[in-house]
């Protein structure tokens, strides 16, 4: 009798998904964090990009215009998260590995 093949667990899920090149983290709460609290760098801190994150909240969204260009990166699937890698679609992705 052949064995039934099991699901992946979460952990090797996130490490395929790695290996892929594709970021646990969500292009839809980018870009609602974007769309939402860009002034304060919030979504930058999400994809893990701090020090851009931090130069955000000091020139409260670059002045309106790194703001929008943010905005169009992400919906244009032109964003990624701090290893390069572009971001996950939909709203929910795996959970992070530890």
């Amino acid at each position: 009798m052949a064995e039934e093949p099991r699901p992946q667990s979460t952990a090797a899920t996130v490490q395929a998904q790695t290996a892929q090149g594709k970021s646990n983290t969500s292009k839809t709460t980018a870009l609602i964090l974007c769309i939402v609290l860009s002034w304060l760098g919030v979504h930058r801190f999400y994809v893990g990009k701090v020090g851009t994150g931090i130069l955000l909240l000091l020139t409260i969204g670059g002045c309106g215009i790194w703001w929008i260009i943010n905005i169009i990166q992400i919906a244009t699937g032109e964003f990624t998260d701090k290893q390069g890698r572009a971001l996950a679609q939909g709203a929910r992705p795996e959970p992070r590995a530890c």
